[in-house]
């Protein structure tokens, strides 16, 4: 069926923005389904092998390339962004505390997956009613399928890529999701913004393992967010101490990225920091048993870590932390733990502490 010929699309898409914003994303944008250059980039980027253990990026290439076998007359895609840093920002100085466990900032409050694609649904939900007469087809995603998410982003005019390929906004720095509704209605597009990166290298500079290996590339294989989150088996030894006390994730690209002066902390009740782990101790954190795990990570983008990564990233940060009695007890404690990675983590661990070594009873 198709629209009534008199139906004001300028005017719809103003209130689509008006009506996202009102679900609590800061940001949206509209664009087309032409993915440009983006698969030759990635194509490039794989054969380089930065990819690491992430093979789901190798497969559906064409549906990546052509939003619109991905969703079936798919015309365009409205871009959305939200913020999610916390209130409460003290990331540097928990950095700075070896006995602390940093985790990303976005993986704090609840997995922004489900948050992200209930509000667009909701949102797609409130086009319907605008749009009775048309059979509107849509689908919602939020880095939930094989979509050039950043490079959409880009286009529907909500940031630029910055050279830690990451999505910058000069009025909002980085700190944000980004979510994607695929409609077929065909509404004006936006246009993309200029870049501002200029001669800055901060992010470069600063990667704790030099994972960005040049302008706007990073082998995945150096980064701390893939080694502590997608990759399942033993970390380079030469990577473990530069990891320092990052456990999940890591934000040093983002945490000294100059525009990120212009981010504002969210309000988002669901991004909101639970169960003490903005600041929680290593020791208490290597304590926790699987069950209190999945108790404690539950509706959590750290799920996706599982049980036995999350021990071997804190035995890694636990062999970078200050010698203690209480660290070394809480090593030996899973010296001879039932999983050969973790226990091969645990014992570099104690190694670290070398003629510092304090044995417990």
């Amino acid at each position: 069926m198709n629209l009534k010929n008199d139906t004001d699309f300028t005017q719809l898409s103003m209130n689509i923005k008006a009506w996202a914003k009102d679900l609590g994303f800061q940001q949206v944008g509209i664009t087309d389904c032409d993915t440009g250059n983006a698969d030759d980039r990635l194509q490039a980027w794989l054969e380089q092998k930065f990819h690491g253990d992430m093979d789901y990026m190798t497969r559906n290439r064409d549906l990546r390339k052509h939003p619109a076998l991905l969703v079936p007359n798919t015309v365009r895609i409205i871009s959305v962004r939200m913020d999610y840093l916390p209130e409460t920002h003290n990331s540097k100085a928990i950095l700075k505390n070896p006995n602390k466990a940093y985790i990303s900032r976005y993986a704090l409050g609840r997995d922004y997956h489900k948050v992200i694609r209930k509000r667009l649904q909701q949102l797609a939900t409130k086009i319907n009613a605008a749009v009775a007469d048309f059979d509107h087809q849509y689908r919602a995603f939020a880095d939930s399928a094989p979509v050039f998410e950043r490079h959409l982003a880009e286009k529907a005019g909500i940031g630029w890529v910055g050279k830690n390929t990451m999505i910058l906004n000069n009025h909002a720095g980085s700190w944000f999701f980004l979510g994607e509704l695929f409609t077929n209605l065909p509404l004006p597009v936006d246009q993309p913004v200029t870049a501002h990166c200029g001669s800055c290298t901060a992010c470069i500079d600063v990667c704790p393992t030099k994972a960005i290996v040049a302008p706007y590339k990073i082998d995945a294989r150096k980064c701390i967010s893939y080694l502590t989150i997608e990759h399942k088996g033993s970390i380079d030894p030469e990577l473990r101490s530069q990891m320092g006390n990052r456990i999940y994730g890591c934000d040093d690209c983002q945490l000294f990225c100059p525009w990120n002066k212009f981010a504002t902390p969210t309000t988002e009740p669901d991004f909101q920091p639970r169960h003490n782990l903005k600041e929680a101790d290593l020791v208490e954190l290597f304590a926790w048993d699987e069950k209190t795990f999945l108790k404690k990570t539950e509706g959590s983008a750290m799920r996706r870590a599982g049980y036995e990564s999350w021990l071997r990233n804190i035995a890694i940060a636990l062999g970078n932390a200050d010698t203690s009695l209480e660290i070394i007890a809480a090593l030996k404690s899973r010296e001879n733990h039932e999983n050969d990675i973790v226990k091969e983590h645990v014992v570099w661990a104690l190694k670290q502490h070398g003629n510092k070594y304090v044995r417990t009873p």
